[in-house]
């Protein structure tokens, strides 16, 4: 059984036991967290949601806090001697799915 979820503006294709990096969520590691932004349930019968599956939620583990690669943002404009250099590093969370909650099917 697999699930999509919304967190962060983007979407994740999850299933159990997977580990994901997603933007920064509240938190410290070890806690527990649930996602009831499910926007499809998938299996047998797979379950769409409009917008998303009422009932439906998917729990996981904070694993950690880290930051992700930087990003280095180069601008120039030739013949101005016009030159910057800037980075970007971004804060992102670590979560283990643990469980998958499907709504019984009607």
């Amino acid at each position: 059984m697999y699930a999509v979820i919304r967190t962060g503006g983007k979407q994740y294709r999850v299933a159990k036991n997977d580990v994901i990096k997603i933007e920064r969520l509240p938190g410290e590691a070890g806690q527990t967290i649930e996602f009831t932004d499910v926007l499809m349930v998938g299996g047998e019968q797979p379950i769409l949601g409009t917008p998303t599956v009422p009932g439906a939620k998917v729990i996981g583990t904070l694993l950690e806090q880290a930051r992700g690669p930087k990003i280095v943002i180069f601008k120039k404009k030739r013949r101005k001697n016009y030159r910057r250099r800037t980075g970007h590093r971004q804060d992102i969370t670590v979560v283990r799915i643990t469980d998958i909650a499907a709504p019984q099917a009607a």
